[in-house]
């Protein structure tokens, strides 16, 4: 299973690291991704969500 939120798909960002001498190299924004049990289709389920999303109550976290 990929590193990606369940709900809004957030996924990882690529981009450059510059230093101070304007090289650049290749590298990865990891998103904060947490696996939580929330309540997916009336059940508990062990899924990975942001914690975008979690902290906004688009999850409902299961007890």
């Amino acid at each position: 299973m990929a590193n990606r939120c369940a709900y809004c798909g957030k996924d990882h960002q690529s981009g450059n690291l510059v230093s101070h001498s304007n090289i650049k190299t290749h590298r990865l924004w990891k998103s904060n991704i947490r696996r939580v049990r929330a309540i997916v289709d009336g059940a508990p389920r062990r899924i990975k969500v942001c914690t975008r999303c979690l902290r906004s109550g688009k999850v409902q976290r299961a007890v």
